[in-house]
């Protein structure tokens, strides 16, 4: 089964080798077919502590890392 692939923007770099993302994702409202915008936060590794809040970046699901990390940082946008 293909690993997912998500897109989003650092919003924190606090912790050691970890970098929280938040995605967010649209979809149709059932109902009213208005446009809803819901995002969601996704603790990510980082080996290099390399990436700072405000990059936008690519995250790959993984083997568990920790209790919380389960996805890992492949590569940042231009």
């Amino acid at each position: 089964m293909p690993k997912r692939i998500l897109q989003g923007v650092v919003v924190s770099d606090k912790n050691e080798k970890t970098v929280v993302v938040r995605v967010e994702r649209r979809f149709a409202h059932p109902l009213l077919q208005k446009t809803v915008r819901r995002s969601k936060k996704y603790k990510a590794h980082d080996e290099n502590n390399q990436f700072k809040v405000g990059d936008v970046v690519s995250i790959q699901e993984c083997a568990p890392i920790s209790k919380d990390k389960t996805w890992t940082v492949i590569n940042a946008q231009a």
